[in-house]
């Protein structure tokens, strides 16, 4: 996959290079990853779109036929909704968010919720960051997470009203500096599928590690928390009535 990017790849296409069956590959590839062969494949066209973004000046149109893509509208919508800016907008803030919204349709707020709680480790010869924990549908790290919250370090973390239903919690590593590259370095942990009731609690215990080829990729734009926090000072002492713009 990671070398055929550009090309029309077919889970036939991988059995045969894997010498399985269609249906025997599938059923491993998703106990190993976590996500069909052609999620995890169309996830590794999105990753590498985000590094072809802020280390290229191809066009967007561009960019999309080098990962796979046909047509540069659906190459657009589908990089937005899983990264959570469109490739234009990505690109200009080079490839760094300042803040991950959370779901808040209607169906999500409305439903009953609990929590969960634990805690990350990470080794200690491996880079300090700061980490992003988030709850989300599937084992990849894609469009808005249900609940999230950031850590200075590893340790504890509470994440309340997290609606009932099944979930993943994903964690990783949140970039210190705007200067860091978004694409490189990045530490993952995860847990789940796990089931959330109503005013339950769910703990979790999960480890960060340097991402494996068979890590699904982080598709969320990685948030800078330093800017984060200083936009959120500003904000904070910014007087009533005043805009930002």
């Amino acid at each position: 996959m990671h070398d055929n990017l550009g090309e029309q790849l077919t889970i036939d296409d991988m059995a045969r290079a894997a010498l399985f069956s269609k249906f025997h590959f599938s059923r491993i590839f998703q106990r190993a990853t976590g996500l069909s062969p052609g999620r995890f494949l169309s996830a590794l066209r999105l990753q590498r779109a985000k590094q072809l973004l802020v280390s290229t000046s191809l066009s967007v149109a561009d960019v999309s036929l080098r990962v796979g893509y046909a047509s540069v509208g659906t190459f657009s919508s589908r990089f937005t909704r899983s990264v959570g800016l469109s490739p234009t907008t990505y690109r200009r803030l080079g490839g760094f968010t300042t803040r991950v919204p959370v779901e808040d349709g209607q169906a999500i707020v409305n439903r009953p919720a609990g929590r969960v709680q634990g805690r990350l480790t990470c080794a200690p010869e491996l880079p300090g960051s700061r980490i992003f924990v988030g709850v989300f549908p599937e084992r990849i790290p894609e469009g808005r997470p249900v609940q999230c919250c950031i850590l200075d370090r590893p340790g504890k973390f509470v994440l309340d009203r997290v609606p009932a239903g099944v979930w993943h919690i994903l964690a990783h590593s949140a970039a210190e500096e705007h200067t860091a590259s978004p694409t490189t370095g990045t530490l993952v942990g995860s847990h789940g599928p796990v089931a959330v009731r109503r005013d339950s609690v769910v703990e979790v215990e999960m480890t960060l590690q340097p991402m494996r080829i068979i890590d699904p990729p982080v598709l969320l734009a990685l948030l800078d928390v330093r800017r984060s926090a200083i936009e959120r000072v500003a904000a904070e002492r910014r007087p009533v009535g005043v805009s930002s713009r």
